[in-house]
């Protein structure tokens, strides 16, 4: 009788709601998942084509499921795992019956397969290789389908992997899963962002769980503070040949609070961010040993730490090893030989750091056996001049466990070397090693598909970054019917969304008339998307409004520019950046020439890069890291209008754009903004407008063109990421993996002796000193030809003379007493008789050190000796940081 009146309540509240119903604005769900489609048998191709990542960079692919229904797969973003679920399942039922496209699709899923299996570069390299490679982030962009990411450091990521997968690089990728992503973006009236954070399912994703052989889900564990305890699952997807491996902690076994550890990417304060990357490097490294077991697969010989915010790995990698019977300096010695840190930051402001006591807690547990608390904090400590001593530095710590280190430019690894000094003090900046590898793109993702069609079809081949683009095959005028129909497709893309986020801010209402004329598919189209802090000054381009004005209404040489990013919720500063650029865009007058599109992502950024004629980017030099966005605009034939910082100094050479002139002597950053400001306008005006509008009688810009080609032909295979990938194999991946091979080879034996060595070196090297140096062989004048002859007096405090490198430091000297133009030599212990090497390891002796220098050049002269640790296993000079230089 009671269930029969809690069922008539039931029914009579629905009754009741159904009557007032028509008084509801909406009905909203409390839970939301995906229900996926069960296909027809024939076309169960469609299912393994879904489940796989490489549809985001494979052309043939996309174009199979965007046969499905061509407007739905714009309308849901071209992700198959959503057009599957959402298609009328009359029409599947259509295709499984229609031969031609299922012969397709298993063409296709046949193509998937080869590429998994057979083997490409990697595979063909001789000699030793690491036979797995583990690659950490806290953000992979792979997809707009898969949103955790939420700028560069995150495209970069994806990027890697998906050339990786290419190259046939055994890698495995490791990062979080974060249930609302980074953030949706929209754009109040006033122009200020408002962020939303819609929940994602993971059942609707191209994902599946890390599962073992019994079906039991894999999770891994970590030891918190009060006798606490946070759980994660890991997700798994396929990026081609690469698994990416995702940790996601809000599952049942986890209270409330620590369900939220994986919410958003780079959301909450500091212990929440300690918890991410406490999960991503220790629960990361903990998930891909319990993936390679699993799938008998071989432990990672090489882990690479894309930024610091996963650097913990390093520590539970020592845990492990301290476990196998190793010392903790023993253990250290392993892991930094197999770890490769890569930092993207050019400030210090862009650097995780923790309370130190706050990272004491959460280590004094047993989160990490037999690892020392203090042990730990060393590895993190701002121990330098200017260094604070109450906090745990991630980027540091990345630099200390990671005996190979890089930036991601040239220019890029010049300020880390000098940013990081302070870890290696008494060296010169040059003697910092911290090496660099420029960035790449992955072109195959960013390429659009008409320049695909055109290599394809004249020149015989898909690879745009190999495609002969000088040749005659490709004629003027066809890039530049190819340009115009890139720039059309964007111009329509950006006028659907810009009516979009009208009808977001005017619900109901009828989308005004000139949203339909914004942006003129024949007008220079000048791009601008990023992250926006402060130092890429978004509004410089605002800073003589007149003659923006003046630029986007001339009536000869219009321009127009597209703008899009996102700032960090936090940052209010970025956030004022963007409103103005929304309330000067907001101009009757200017609103069709102007324009900010809300929420930035990969699908926005793969029609905006081919659509623009030029890419600007204006940071303060040397604040860009990289910028691989100028390098997407590249791929499509876009010309650069930057200022040379990031890439661009490497790469510009005056055909394939344009360098704003930096005005870093300038007073204060007004005047460096407004001297800047005024050269952005001189080019755009004078130069840049008047060559696209420069045509000839077939209306074809000549001379722009001539850019295009050269651009194509010189730009594409050096921004291509699988050149950065390739990179990254020979000179960090492939040295790791051999270092760490050596070390513990015959049960860590090597590892064992260099803690040692490295003991008795840091403990003797307090008396370690060049007593006096001696020189001559010169005459009173000295003339290019001459000989000097040095004698190093060196007192070793008890080491031996083939621990050491004793070496001469010369160069031009400059007035200020440093040289510049440095050479080095060593010098080696004297032997005989009537010399005193013999003694020079005992207190207080000193040891003799000869050597001659020949005088190769004229001009100001000068030298200085200096001694270092000497050993076979140090991958630089400079490596332990200590030095004895002559005063």
């Amino acid at each position: 009788m009671t269930v029969a009146r809690n069922l008539g309540a039931v029914l009579s509240g629905l009754q009741r709601a159904t009557r007032i119903g028509p008084r509801l604005r909406s009905v909203k769900a409390i839970r939301k998942f995906t229900v996926r489609t069960v296909l027809p048998e024939s076309l169960a191709a469609l299912d393994e084509l879904a489940g796989n990542l490489r549809w985001s960079w494979h052309e043939p692919t996309r174009q199979l499921f965007e046969h499905i229904s061509p407007e739905l797969w714009r309308e849901i973003g071209a992700d198959p795992v959503r057009l599957l679920g959402s298609v009328d399942p009359a029409r599947l039922e259509s295709l499984s019956r229609d031969h031609d496209y299922v012969s397709w699709a298993n063409s296709t899923l046949g193509n998937l397969r080869d590429y998994l299996e057979q083997p490409r570069w990697y595979q063909g390299l001789e000699g030793e290789k690491p036979e797995a490679i583990a690659y950490f982030s806290p953000e992979f962009g792979i997809a707009a389908a898969l949103p955790q990411y939420s700028g560069g450091l995150g495209i970069l990521a994806g990027d890697h992997l998906k050339s990786a997968s290419d190259l046939g690089v055994p890698l495995v990728g490791v990062g979080l899963f974060y249930r609302a992503g980074y953030f949706s973006q929209a754009i109040s009236p006033d122009g200020w962002q408002m962020e939303s954070y819609p929940l994602l399912d993971p059942d609707g994703l191209p994902l599946s769980v890390l599962r073992r052989a019994d079906g039991s889900a894999v999770q891994v564990s970590l030891a918190l503070p009060d006798n606490r305890t946070l759980h994660a699952r890991v997700w798994q997807a396929m990026v081609g040949r690469i698994r990416l491996l995702m940790l996601d902690t809000d599952i049942p076994e986890n209270p409330d609070d620590l369900r939220l550890v994986t919410d958003r990417l780079y959301g909450g304060g500091g212990e929440h961010r300690l918890l991410q990357e406490l999960l991503l490097g220790i629960g990361g490294a903990r998930a891909v040993k319990l993936w390679s077991n699993l799938n008998g697969r071989p432990d990672p010989e090489v882990f690479h730490t894309n930024e610091g915010h996963a650097g913990f790995l390093g520590l539970e990698r020592i845990s492990s090893l301290i476990g196998e019977g190793l010392s903790f300096s023993e253990a250290l010695q392993v892991a930094r030989a197999g770890t490769v840190f890569t930092t993207h930051t050019p400030v210090a402001a862009g650097i995780d750091r923790f309370d130190r006591g706050l990272v004491r807690r959460y280590f004094e547990t047993d989160l990490l056996p037999g690892v020392a608390v203090d042990d730990l904090l060393a590895l993190g400590a701002e121990n330098y001049q200017d260094g604070s001593p109450d906090v745990f530095n991630m980027a540091l710590m990345g630099l200390r466990l990671g005996q190979r280190a890089n930036g991601v430019s040239k220019l890029h690894g010049e300020v880390s070397r000098r940013m990081f000094k302070g870890l290696w003090p008494g060296f010169d900046a040059d003697d910092v090693p911290i090496a660099s590898i420029t960035n790449g793109v992955h072109a195959p993702t960013w390429t659009d598909p008409a320049l695909l069609a055109l290599a394809q079809n004249r020149l015989g081949t898909s690879d745009t970054s190999e495609a002969d683009w000088a040749s005659d095959a490709v004629s003027d005028d066809d890039l530049w019917q190819v340009r115009g129909q890139m720039r059309l497709q964007f111009v329509e893309d950006a006028r659907r969304r810009i009516a979009a986020a009208w009808l977001v801010q005017n619900p109901g209402g009828i989308v005004p008339s000139w949203i339909g004329k914004v942006f003129d598919p024949n007008v220079l189209t000048i791009g601008f998307a990023r992250r926006v802090p402060t130092y890429k000054r978004l509004t410089l381009m605002l800073h003589d409004p007149e003659r923006l004005r003046a630029l986007l209404l001339h009536p000869e040489h219009p321009i127009q520019i597209v703008i899009a990013g996102k700032s960090h919720p936090a940052d209010e500063e970025g956030k004022r950046l963007i409103q103005k650029v929304v309330q000067f865009a907001s101009d009757p007058e200017l609103r069709t020439r102007i324009a900010f599109l809300p929420d930035y992502n990969i699908g926005m950024a793969q029609l905006m890069y081919p659509g623009t004629d030029v890419w600007l980017n204006n940071p303060l030099r040397p604040l860009e890291a990289c910028g691989t966005s100028g390098m997407k605009a590249a791929l499509n034939g876009a010309l650069n209008l930057s200022i040379l910082d990031g890439w661009w100094p490497e790469y510009f050479d005056g055909k394939n754009g344009w360098a704003i002139p930096s005005a870093d002597a300038a007073g204060d950053s007004a005047e460096r903004d407004r001297l800047e400001a005024d050269a952005l306008y001189e080019l755009l005006e004078h130069h840049v407008a008047p060559r696209f509008y420069d045509r000839n009688a077939d209306n074809v810009p000549e001379r722009w063109v001539s850019s295009i080609r050269h651009t194509l032909a010189g730009l594409s295979p050096e921004l291509n990421a699988g050149r950065m990938v390739r990179e990254y194999v020979q000179r960090l991946y492939r040295p790791a993996g051999q270092a760490e091979a050596r070390l513990s080879a015959n049960n860590y034996r090597a590892a064992r002796e260099l803690a040692v060595w490295k003991g008795r070196i840091v403990d003797a090297w307090p008396g370690v000193a060049v007593a006096h140096v001696e020189s001559g062989g010169v005459a009173t004048v000295p003339k290019v030809g001459d000989e000097l002859h040095l004698r190093a007096h060196v007192h070793l405090n008890g080491l031996d003379p083939s621990d050491v490198t004793v070496e001469v430091v010369y160069g031009k000297s400059l007035g200020n007493d440093e040289l510049s133009d440095v050479n080095r030599m060593a010098l080696a212990p004297a032997v005989g008789p009537d010399q005193e090497a013999a003694s020079g390891t005992t207190a207080g002796a000193s040891t003799l050190f000869t050597g001659t220098v020949q005088l190769d050049r004229g001009g100001a002269f000068g030298y200085t000796v200096r001694v270092v640790p000497r050993n076979d296993l140090l991958l630089s000079p400079a490596e332990m940081g200590l030095i004895a230089v002559a005063g």
